[in-house]
Protein backbone atom coordinates (compact mmCIF):
# COMPACT_ATOMS: atom_id res chain seq x y z
CA UNK A 1 0.00 0.00 0.00
CA UNK A 2 1.46 3.39 -0.68
CA UNK A 3 0.33 7.29 -1.19
CA UNK A 4 1.77 10.31 -0.86
CA UNK A 5 5.22 10.05 1.36
CA UNK A 6 4.38 6.85 2.50
CA UNK A 7 4.57 3.12 1.42
CA UNK A 8 4.42 0.10 3.46
CA UNK A 9 3.50 -3.81 3.97
CA UNK A 10 0.08 -4.48 5.12
CA UNK A 11 -0.19 -7.93 6.83
CA UNK A 12 -2.78 -9.24 9.05
CA UNK A 13 -6.40 -10.99 9.16
CA UNK A 14 -8.57 -8.54 6.97
CA UNK A 15 -11.14 -8.64 10.07
CA UNK A 16 -8.15 -8.33 13.21
CA UNK A 17 -9.43 -6.81 16.09
CA UNK A 18 -7.05 -3.79 15.69
CA UNK A 19 -4.06 -2.26 13.45
CA UNK A 20 -0.53 -1.20 14.31
CA UNK A 21 1.64 1.31 12.36
CA UNK A 22 5.27 0.65 12.79
CA UNK A 23 7.30 3.28 11.64
CA UNK A 24 11.68 2.82 11.04
CA UNK A 25 13.95 5.57 12.30
CA UNK A 26 16.37 7.80 10.73
CA UNK A 27 18.55 4.83 8.93
CA UNK A 28 15.94 2.07 8.74
CA UNK A 29 13.40 0.77 6.68
CA UNK A 30 9.85 -1.20 7.18
CA UNK A 31 11.60 -4.60 6.28
CA UNK A 32 13.85 -4.82 9.55
CA UNK A 33 11.72 -5.16 12.42
CA UNK A 34 10.50 -8.56 11.43
CA UNK A 35 10.50 -9.41 14.92
CA UNK A 36 8.51 -6.82 16.43
CA UNK A 37 6.04 -7.80 13.52
CA UNK A 38 5.74 -11.11 14.14
CA UNK A 39 4.92 -10.12 17.70
CA UNK A 40 2.26 -8.04 17.16
CA UNK A 41 0.56 -10.32 14.35
CA UNK A 42 0.85 -13.23 16.30
CA UNK A 43 -1.30 -11.59 18.56
CA UNK A 44 -3.88 -11.24 16.34
CA UNK A 45 -3.24 -7.74 14.93
CA UNK A 46 -3.15 -6.35 11.82
CA UNK A 47 0.16 -4.76 11.05
CA UNK A 48 1.80 -1.86 8.60
CA UNK A 49 5.37 -1.66 8.58
CA UNK A 50 5.61 1.39 6.23
CA UNK A 51 8.67 4.05 5.23
CA UNK A 52 8.00 7.43 5.14
CA UNK A 53 9.74 10.70 3.51
CA UNK A 54 13.21 10.34 3.64
CA UNK A 55 13.37 6.28 5.09
CA UNK A 56 13.73 2.89 3.18
CA UNK A 57 13.04 2.92 -0.58
CA UNK A 58 11.92 6.61 -0.47
CA UNK A 59 15.14 7.55 1.46
CA UNK A 60 16.58 8.03 -2.46
CA UNK A 61 13.71 10.58 -3.79
CA UNK A 62 12.67 12.43 -0.26
CA UNK A 63 13.78 13.90 2.98
CA UNK A 64 12.57 13.78 6.25
CA UNK A 65 10.47 15.77 7.36
CA UNK A 66 9.39 16.63 11.30
CA UNK A 67 5.62 16.92 11.05
CA UNK A 68 5.34 13.55 10.35
CA UNK A 69 1.87 12.72 12.00
CA UNK A 70 0.26 14.50 8.47
CA UNK A 71 1.76 11.42 7.05
CA UNK A 72 0.76 8.83 9.98
CA UNK A 73 -2.93 10.55 9.17
CA UNK A 74 -2.43 9.81 5.50
CA UNK A 75 -1.58 6.45 6.26
CA UNK A 76 -4.68 5.97 8.59
CA UNK A 77 -6.77 6.80 6.14
CA UNK A 78 -5.44 4.71 3.39
CA UNK A 79 -6.24 1.77 5.89
CA UNK A 80 -9.62 2.88 6.21
CA UNK A 81 -9.48 2.27 9.65
CA UNK A 82 -10.70 4.55 13.07
CA UNK A 83 -8.06 3.95 15.24
CA UNK A 84 -4.43 2.20 15.31
CA UNK A 85 -1.07 1.24 17.86
CA UNK A 86 1.80 3.13 16.85
CA UNK A 87 5.07 1.79 17.25
CA UNK A 88 8.11 4.23 16.75
CA UNK A 89 11.64 2.74 16.44
CA UNK A 90 14.81 4.94 17.15
CA UNK A 91 13.98 8.39 15.44
CA UNK A 92 10.53 6.35 14.48
CA UNK A 93 10.61 7.08 18.30
CA UNK A 94 9.98 10.54 18.04
CA UNK A 95 7.36 10.44 14.96
CA UNK A 96 5.15 8.12 16.54
CA UNK A 97 5.25 10.55 19.79
CA UNK A 98 4.53 13.49 17.87
CA UNK A 99 1.88 12.02 15.96
CA UNK A 100 0.41 10.45 19.24
CA UNK A 101 -0.36 14.29 20.35
CA UNK A 102 -1.63 15.68 17.28
CA UNK A 103 -3.28 12.77 15.87
CA UNK A 104 -6.29 11.88 17.23
CA UNK A 105 -7.02 8.41 15.87
CA UNK A 106 -3.58 6.89 17.53
CA UNK A 107 -5.45 4.99 20.29
CA UNK A 108 -2.09 3.66 21.86
CA UNK A 109 1.48 4.30 21.08
CA UNK A 110 5.17 2.88 22.02
CA UNK A 111 8.77 3.91 21.21
CA UNK A 112 11.25 2.15 21.84
CA UNK A 113 15.20 4.32 21.54
CA UNK A 114 13.25 7.07 20.60
CA UNK A 115 14.90 11.04 21.28
CA UNK A 116 13.05 12.95 23.42
CA UNK A 117 15.40 16.08 22.31
CA UNK A 118 18.03 16.44 20.14
CA UNK A 119 21.37 18.40 20.71
CA UNK A 120 22.74 18.51 16.95
CA UNK A 121 26.32 19.43 18.19
CA UNK A 122 26.34 16.00 20.30
CA UNK A 123 25.46 14.13 17.75
CA UNK A 124 28.09 11.51 16.87
CA UNK A 125 29.66 12.67 13.50
CA UNK A 126 28.26 9.11 11.88
CA UNK A 127 24.47 10.03 13.09
CA UNK A 128 24.77 13.37 11.62
CA UNK A 129 26.18 12.38 8.28
CA UNK A 130 23.47 9.91 8.17
CA UNK A 131 20.50 13.04 8.80
CA UNK A 132 22.50 15.14 6.61
CA UNK A 133 21.78 12.53 4.07
CA UNK A 134 18.54 11.89 4.80
CA UNK A 135 17.43 15.70 4.88
CA UNK A 136 19.25 17.21 1.92
CA UNK A 137 21.65 18.60 3.71
CA UNK A 138 24.15 19.91 6.94
CA UNK A 139 21.82 23.30 6.82
CA UNK A 140 19.01 21.03 6.56
CA UNK A 141 20.18 18.73 9.29
CA UNK A 142 20.64 21.02 11.62
CA UNK A 143 17.56 22.43 11.13
CA UNK A 144 16.00 19.13 11.06
CA UNK A 145 17.25 18.13 14.78
CA UNK A 146 16.35 21.80 16.59
CA UNK A 147 12.39 20.29 15.76
CA UNK A 148 12.76 17.02 17.49
CA UNK A 149 12.26 18.09 20.92
CA UNK A 150 8.63 17.38 22.91
CA UNK A 151 9.10 18.36 25.95
CA UNK A 152 5.90 20.94 24.85
CA UNK A 153 4.24 17.90 22.56
CA UNK A 154 4.81 15.01 25.55
CA UNK A 155 1.92 16.37 27.82
CA UNK A 156 -1.01 16.50 24.73
CA UNK A 157 -0.45 12.97 24.84
CA UNK A 158 -3.29 11.09 25.76
CA UNK A 159 -2.80 7.36 24.42
CA UNK A 160 -1.36 4.98 26.47
CA UNK A 161 2.42 5.33 26.00
CA UNK A 162 5.04 2.97 27.14
CA UNK A 163 8.57 4.44 26.47
CA UNK A 164 11.30 1.34 26.46
CA UNK A 165 15.07 3.00 26.81
CA UNK A 166 17.93 0.29 26.54
CA UNK A 167 20.51 1.69 29.14
CA UNK A 168 23.72 0.88 26.94
CA UNK A 169 22.38 3.00 24.37
CA UNK A 170 25.49 5.23 23.62
CA UNK A 171 23.66 7.51 20.80
CA UNK A 172 23.03 10.89 22.78
CA UNK A 173 19.63 11.82 23.16
CA UNK A 174 17.64 8.38 22.78
CA UNK A 175 18.52 7.56 26.88
CA UNK A 176 16.29 9.99 28.40
CA UNK A 177 12.85 8.38 27.62
CA UNK A 178 11.92 9.23 31.02
CA UNK A 179 10.53 12.58 30.61
CA UNK A 180 8.38 11.41 27.90
CA UNK A 181 6.78 8.95 29.70
CA UNK A 182 6.56 10.83 32.91
CA UNK A 183 4.98 14.26 30.98
CA UNK A 184 2.55 11.83 28.66
CA UNK A 185 -0.95 11.89 30.61
CA UNK A 186 -0.45 7.65 30.60
CA UNK A 187 2.92 6.86 30.04
CA UNK A 188 4.78 3.54 31.58
CA UNK A 189 8.67 4.08 31.31
CA UNK A 190 10.60 0.62 30.81
CA UNK A 191 14.30 0.91 30.90
CA UNK A 192 16.44 -2.04 30.10
CA UNK A 193 19.95 -1.55 32.32
CA UNK A 194 21.86 -4.20 29.20
CA UNK A 195 20.43 -3.34 26.42
CA UNK A 196 21.64 -1.84 23.33
CA UNK A 197 20.43 0.96 21.05
CA UNK A 198 17.24 -0.98 19.67
CA UNK A 199 17.40 -3.43 22.57
CA UNK A 200 18.02 -5.89 20.18
CA UNK A 201 20.61 -7.81 22.61
CA UNK A 202 17.61 -7.72 24.71
CA UNK A 203 14.27 -9.12 23.01
CA UNK A 204 12.98 -11.08 25.69
CA UNK A 205 13.54 -8.12 28.32
CA UNK A 206 10.66 -5.28 26.87
CA UNK A 207 9.15 -7.29 23.50
CA UNK A 208 6.46 -9.24 25.32
CA UNK A 209 5.47 -5.78 27.41
CA UNK A 210 4.79 -4.02 24.46
CA UNK A 211 2.68 -6.26 22.76
CA UNK A 212 1.11 -6.65 25.50
CA UNK A 213 0.66 -2.68 25.97
CA UNK A 214 -0.44 -2.58 22.28
CA UNK A 215 -3.19 -5.18 21.99
CA UNK A 216 -4.50 -4.35 25.66
CA UNK A 217 -5.14 -0.91 24.85
CA UNK A 218 -6.68 -1.51 20.91
CA UNK A 219 -8.62 -4.81 21.94
CA UNK A 220 -8.76 -4.99 25.72
CA UNK A 221 -7.73 -8.47 25.70
CA UNK A 222 -5.85 -9.43 29.16
CA UNK A 223 -1.90 -8.41 29.12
Amino acid sequence: MSGEGFTGWLRGPADAPGTVVVVPGLDSAKEEFLDLVSALLARGLAVFAMDGPGQGVLAGTTVLRPDYEQIVGRVIDALGVARVGLVGLSLGGYFAARTAALESRVAAVATVSGPFRLDWDELPPPVRDIMSRRTGGADAARAFAGHVDLASLAPRITAPLLVVDGGQDVIPGVTNGGPLARLAAHGTYLSVPHGDHLLGNARADWLPHLTDHICHVLTGAAA
